[in-house]
């Protein structure tokens, strides 16, 4: 698990202003993140696609990368490139398990409109 103190010096420190990750996905993140060894961070990013225009994206990955925004929030380690943060500023990430609209959502107070799967939006 990668420390904070090990961080380059290239990653800045955001803060749950920018993604605020609640309990119940901080919780699943732990969980996948066990499972899936992949990495202990989570990447979220804003990628052009979608029905609606833009769409979200999120992988386990190891390491940071240079530019990228380190959010600590319910435990989860998320990273953010800059241009991603320009869409995500405020917005929440939760986790329901429940069998009809379950899994991780996003609430995102700058989206406009998004589609009924909540996977991609427009600004």
């Amino acid at each position: 698990m990668t420390d904070l103190l090990e961080m380059p010096e290239s990653v800045r420190l955001g803060n749950e202003r920018l993604l605020y990750v609640t309990e119940a996905a901080g919780a699943k993140l732990g969980t996948l993140i066990e499972r899936e060894q992949k990495g202990d961070f989570l990447r979220v990013k804003i990628s052009g696609g979608g029905c609606n225009g833009l769409s979200y994206k999120m992988k386990f990955v190891e390491a940071p990368k240079r530019g990228d925004i380190l959010v600590r929030s319910a435990g989860a380690k998320v990273l953010v490139d800059t241009k991603s943060a320009l869409y995500l500023r405020g917005t929440q990430l939760d986790y329901s398990d429940s069998m009809v609209g379950g899994g991780f959502k996003f609430s995102n107070p700058n989206a406009k409109s998004s589609c009924s799967c909540g996977e991609s939006f427009s600004i």
